[in-house]
């Protein structure tokens, strides 16, 4: 095997072994936390099990949910209206699920993700082809955040 080869095959590997696991049926195991009151939750909880993540989902009210999310780790600014744990990760808001895989395969030292607010066209907030320009956070461990994806708007 040829040295070119030898890399090309490891790309080829590197990009096809996530759809690989989701063709095995090993589902990712992904818990949120959501008001219960709450439509917008329930939808991108139907994204992520459409996407092939094995989703459970837990009401929490008011406070409790509050609690959580601040103890996880997610700054103020951050915050959004459910938040998940995802193999020792937080996702905070409508995080593309593309964005939770690239996440999980590239493992950085994080806390996890945040769509802060509730940006429409995300996940579970309206349709794509109108969505508004967001941005993915990067949640770093020391509270500091850094752009992992930006979306324009459509």
């Amino acid at each position: 095997m040829t040295r070119r080869g030898l890399i090309l095959g490891g790309a080829a590997l590197a990009v096809s072994a996530p759809n690989m696991v989701r063709a095995q049926g090993a589902a990712l195991a992904i818990h949120v936390l959501r008001d219960p009151n709450c439509g917008c939750c329930e939808a991108w909880a139907r994204i992520l099990t459409a996407d092939g993540f094995d989703v459970t989902v837990e009401n929490a009210l008011g406070t409790l949910l509050m609690r959580h999310k601040i103890d996880a780790g997610i700054p103020r600014d951050m915050i959004s209206c459910h938040t998940a744990g995802i193999a020792g990760y937080v996702i905070e808001g409508h995080v593309p699920p593309a964005d939770i895989r690239r996440l999980l395969s590239e493992r950085p030292d994080a806390v996890g993700l945040a769509v802060p607010g509730m940006p429409y066209g995300s996940p579970g907030m309206g349709p794509e082809e109108a969505r508004e320009a967001y941005d993915v956070f990067l949640i770093r461990r020391d509270g500091s955040t850094e752009v992992f994806t930006r979306y324009d708007a459509a």
